[in-house]
């Protein structure tokens, strides 16, 4: 029997954070990276975590008041903001995050904004980046939303 072909999978520590109550490194996510593929840039390829699960709808950027700016990369932002909240309320923090699913009215108008998205991720994010899907779609069910973002987070226990 010969061994299977293809890319073996490397197990890549996501760096420690300490655990704010017992001041501890807690095992957080893990990203998994293929050996021999590139690495990506701005995602993971996947991970691997053990822990309480916490997801999120689907988020659009609307603020407290239920305003969307018309402006797609401060509704990318706002989006990312209003994720940051929930995980909050579910004892999550960004770097517990596991997966991301983006849908846009426009993946035109996401990829012309690379630069200013990164910025406006890593300022609500971090250097955290877990897996991620990008899909465009015909339009969203709130009308003036250009962006609308699923999470998930697996907090450690």
């Amino acid at each position: 029997m010969t061994a299977p072909k293809g890319p073996t999978l490397t197990v890549v520590p996501h760096p420690k954070t300490p655990d704010v109550e017992t001041d501890t490194p807690s095992s957080g996510p893990q990203v998994l990276q293929p050996s021999g593929w590139p690495m990506p840039k701005g995602y993971a390829n996947g991970m691997a975590a053990d822990g309480r699960l916490v997801v999120t709808g689907g988020v659009i950027g609307w603020d407290t008041q239920g305003h969307l700016a018309p402006d797609f990369v401060a509704q990318v932002r706002q989006t990312l903001s209003n994720i940051s909240e929930i995980l909050a309320e579910g004892g999550a923090r960004p770097e517990h995050l596991v997966r991301l699913t983006w849908y846009v009215v426009d993946i035109e108008e996401y990829l012309v904004s690379l630069k200013e998205l990164g910025r406006a991720y890593r300022e609500i994010f971090g250097a955290h980046y877990p897996a991620m899907a990008l899909v465009q779609v015909v339009r969203l069910v709130e009308k003036a939303a250009r962006v609308e973002i699923e999470a998930t987070a697996v907090v450690p226990r």
